[in-house]
């Protein structure tokens, strides 16, 4: 849940972003070059050589007391923000120790993945697996179990022995409750090739 919500978080900042230079980059592009004939005449237009701010506005803006303060405090802000986001994004996700009901007693979300992998690698029928455990809050876990079958293979034929394996770590990890999805996919059949 918390990757759905930093994935949403930077969706987010990048469309703020990205809209307001694709819609200039869109606005100049129409109003320039041979589009503009085609133009309603009540669209606004660029005219030629016109700038944005040009320097005797500029000027007159920092002869304004609150101009020169609000740019740096607007630059600063943003400034903050996006170092703050940036290093947000160098976290792997939650990395605190799952607390077991034995006094003392952790486990890391890796190491339970790890072992959910290599329990459901060794399935009879199962070519390999990769496993994802995500802490959640009130003792919630997130878990994906990605199966690749071997060629032939039928679905409901592994399907016990993997609800099982998902069973016996939600047994491992007590005090949570895990909301587990199983993705089974085909493993390629291999090309036999003559030379």
């Amino acid at each position: 849940m918390r990757r759905r919500a930093r994935t949403a978080v930077n969706r987010t900042v990048l469309a703020v972003a990205g809209l307001p230079p694709l819609l200039a980059g869109a606005w100049l592009a129409l109003t320039g070059g041979p589009l503009r004939e085609r133009l309603p005449s009540w669209w606004p237009t660029a005219g030629t050589g016109a700038v944005l701010l040009d320097r005797a506005r500029l000027a007159q803006l920092r002869t304004e007391g609150w101009w020169t303060p609000t740019v740096l405090a607007v630059a600063l802000a943003l400034t903050v923000f996006l170092a703050y986001w940036s290093l947000a994004q160098l976290r792997s996700g939650p990395t605190r120790d799952l607390a077991l009901p034995a006094p003392g007693s952790a486990v890391r979300p890796q190491a339970l993945a790890e072992a959910l992998t290599a329990r459901a690698a060794a399935v009879s029928g199962v070519a390999r697996a990769r496993a994802r455990v995500l802490p959640g809050r009130r003792q919630r876990l997130d878990v994906g179990l990605r199966v690749w079958l071997h060629p032939g293979t039928p679905p409901d034929s592994v399907l016990p022995a993997l609800h099982a394996v998902v069973a016996e770590a939600e047994r491992a990890s007590a005090p949570y409750t895990a909301a587990t999805r199983i993705r089974l996919s085909a493993s390629a059949h291999g090309r036999l090739r003559v030379r």
